[in-house]
């Protein structure tokens, strides 16, 4: 019963004084609104890369390359020394010894000068691609054809384009059978890709794919290619990436203490690396903005305060009708404890709020986890707890003969 009169009071007093209780608030919310805000933005990335890693690499596939996954430029010196390219004879070794791997594709990339009758493009990247790299690739044909093996046979000059290209070069997307020059070199439209969208606010496509042998006949054969080797859909990745290392170590004859001579990309292991990357980041950024929930209850604490100096009187009235020491201490507590509350579940909403205006209106992705909204209560709750008990607790020893002698 002295719980529910405790509650009563302190909603009834914050009631009274709407003012001080609004501009209470504003560092609560505010406080609330940036963590939550921030910790959004961090989950919204985090996951954005998952799905963009997961839908571009594929989660059963492993791509071997020269260097891997590189974190320092002294890692990079070490294993551009140390790694050998990765030529067309080492997919077709694998082509003939992996049991693991469902479909085995070979990528070059370059980047080219892009004209058409109307107009030209500079920086397009520019992919060989072997045939089967179909059955690999996330980029899809939604017009006309991929490459076919007659084209990588021939060397044909044909050429797969992204939408982007397709838009700038012909104004529309029925760009099947138009002709394009790559780098001077006249190439025949058999397909248009299926749009891909951005990434970051990069686009995704502006690209052309061509067959793998023509490519190498226009950029060379000395660059290092990329072997992408796709697992069975209930296969473990663990075993495919193993036999593709056990084979590639007895083609480069490696001993047993002698590392690697060529690298690995895996989603996996590029969301491990982006995590562990943007981690301390995170954890730095989310610690800064927390100050601001430190000032939002300071404020809370200087405002009781006043608050106590200011009911002086009313509180040595409470004590003389015999209330005690824990029932003051219990009002002026849960008075700063739902002055966090609220402000909290404002600035969540805020929060929310900014988030879908990230997304809508910007390339910076933010999806409000829940964990973040139960931690916005928490800590607010928790704020005023820590931040009130100070001055519930100089309220609560107030002696009651000298409060009523206040004016």
């Amino acid at each position: 019963m002295r719980f529910v009169e405790s509650v009563l009071l302190a909603l009834s007093s914050l009631r009274a004084h709407k003012l001080r209780s609004f501009l209470t608030l504003l560092g609560v919310i505010f406080g609330v609104m940036t963590v939550v805000a921030v910790a959004a933005v961090i989950e919204g990335f985090f996951r954005y890369v998952d799905r963009t890693v997961t839908a571009d690499l594929g989660a059963n596939t492993v791509l071997l390359d020269k260097f891997g996954i590189i974190t320092s430029f002294e890692e990079f010196l070490n294993a551009n020394r140390r790694n050998k390219d990765i030529t067309l004879a080492d997919g077709q070794y694998l082509q003939e010894r992996m049991t693991l791997a469902q479909y085995i594709g070979v990528q070059s990339f370059s980047s080219a000068e892009i004209r058409s009758t109307n107009d030209k493009l500079t920086g397009i990247n520019v992919k060989g691609n072997t045939p089967n790299m179909v059955y690999i690739d996330a980029t899809q044909p939604d017009i006309g054809r991929y490459v076919n093996d007659s084209d990588n046979e021939r060397r044909r000059y044909v050429a797969m384009i992204g939408v982007e290209v397709a838009d700038k070069l012909f104004n529309t997307r029925e760009a099947v059978g138009r002709e394009i020059k790559v780098n001077g070199l006249p190439f025949e439209v058999i397909g248009v890709a299926k749009e891909r969208g951005s990434t970051f606010g990069q686009s995704q496509d502006d690209f052309i794919i061509i067959p793998l042998s023509t490519h190498q006949k226009l950029f060379g054969t000395r660059q290092s290619l990329t072997i992408s080797i796709k697992g069975y859909d209930n296969g473990n990745m663990e075993d495919l990436q193993d036999q593709v290392r056990m084979l590639m170590r007895a083609r480069h004859g490696l001993g047993y203490n002698e590392k690697d001579t060529f690298g690995f990309v895996t989603s996996e292991a590029i969301n491990n690396f982006v995590q562990a990357l943007f981690g301390i980041i995170a954890a730095v950024a989310l610690g800064v903005t927390s100050i601001s929930l430190v000032v939002g209850g300071i404020v809370i604490m200087n405002i009781m305060l006043v608050t106590v100096t200011e009911r002086t009187r009313e509180i040595g009235i409470r004590k003389s009708l015999g209330a005690r020491r824990k029932d003051i201490l219990l009002q002026f507590l849960i008075e700063s404890t739902t002055l966090s509350l609220v402000g909290g579940a404002i600035g969540l909403g805020l929060a929310y709020l900014i988030s879908l205006l990230l997304v809508k209106f910007s390339p910076i992705p933010a999806e409000l986890p829940i964990w973040a909204a139960f931690l916005a209560i928490g800590v607010s709750s928790g704020v005023g707890i820590i931040f009130g008990l100070y001055p519930a607790w100089k309220a609560a020893r107030l002696d009651p003969i000298v409060a009523l002698r206040a004016e």
